[in-house]
């Protein structure tokens, strides 16, 4: 019996151990975090990314933009936040970025009223998920508990999934971060809202095969497009990824690649590809397949993805200023 009774603690301290460990290796975060040391860390983003979105829609979409870009290079942890001749925002894939004003702005709210307590990584985790509801999309939970990390590089930066990606592509970055088919599907469609610049698209509008545009296009569209981003024009001209409801959060982005409208190739060949076409009409509630609420598992994709090798316990930092390791 006293044998049985040791190997259970034995048992019981060695699960401890792995839970411990796992906690540490990332997943430590927890809902309510700040609960006690900043109990007002969610209403003063909510209203620092409602102000900011009154006055520039745009950071909406940049800060959903922002955060997805910061977990996919050494993990969830504010490093794209960090300035300098050679850091992550200074990458060709984070150039257009925008919104690291809202960042600053919370930031400096949170250090008035909790100083030392917020992390840099969780105010971006925050506030990507208020700039979906201020443009229409559902809530979801946001666990806390990140910490801010101490390097950032250009270089780290160059596996971000791209437009030009193939689907297998795609699929091998995102289940490199621990994140399937579903998830990809479901997280690519947050470019319902949000706009792109005619230099990452134009290419497929114009001789893009022998006998012209990218065929996947549909036909009539093509000269919508080349009208919007005529050849050698403005590559820094922006247009709506979700054509029609650019500024608004919900599913018809999915519609749009439905009817050959994506305006990103690695877009549109989510439905050009079974493994991720069955999502895509999923999401469409086509007759015949389980349907799926993409308002409800866009939030379920995020907080897996804002996840990602998250530094907690003693790891990393808690930024005094998010641009600047302390």
């Amino acid at each position: 019996m006293e044998g049985n009774c040791f190997n259970q603690r034995v048992f019981l301290v060695t699960l401890l151990l792995l839970i411990v460990a796992t906690l540490v290796e990332g997943q430590g975060t927890r809902v309510g975090f700040y609960s006690s040391s900043c109990p007002q860390v969610e209403s003063i983003v909510k209203s620092v990314v409602q102000s900011h979105f009154k006055s520039d829609p745009t950071v909406a979409p940049g800060l959903v933009r922002m955060h997805f870009h910061d977990c996919f290079v050494q993990g969830c942890d504010g490093s794209i936040l960090i300035d300098g001749s050679n850091t992550e925002k200074t990458a060709p894939p984070n150039q257009l970025l925008r919104g690291y004003e809202v960042i600053d702005d919370a930031k400096t709210q949170l250090e008035s009223a909790c100083p030392g307590v917020v992390s840099c990584a969780d105010i971006l985790a925050l506030a990507a998920r208020d700039s979906v509801v201020v443009t229409g999309g559902a809530t979801w939970v946001v666990p806390t508990g990140r910490r801010d990390g101490t390097v950032s590089q250009a270089s780290d930066a160059s596996n971000l999934p791209s437009f030009r990606d193939t689907v297998d592509v795609q699929k091998q970055k995102f289940s490199a971060k621990g994140l399937n088919t579903q998830d990809l599907v479901t997280l690519v469609g947050g470019h319902t809202i949000g706009t792109t610049a005619c230099q990452f698209f134009s290419y497929r509008l114009y001789n893009f095969t022998s006998t012209g545009p990218d065929p996947s296009i549909d036909q009539s569209f093509v000269s919508q497009l080349q009208a919007l981003c005529p050849q050698n024009g403005d590559g820094s001209r922006r247009i709506g990824l979700d054509t029609g409801s650019a500024n608004r959060f919900d599913n018809s982005f999915f519609a749009n690649l439905r009817d050959g409208k994506g305006i990103l190739e690695s877009d549109q060949r989510l439905w050009t590809d079974d493994s991720t076409k069955t999502f895509v009409q999923r999401f469409l509630g086509i007759r015949g397949l389980l349907g799926l609420t993409f308002s409800v598992e866009f939030g379920k994709s995020m907080v897996k993805m804002s996840n990602i090798e998250v530094k907690t316990g003693t790891a990393g930092e808690i930024r005094k200023v998010c641009s600047k390791v302390n």
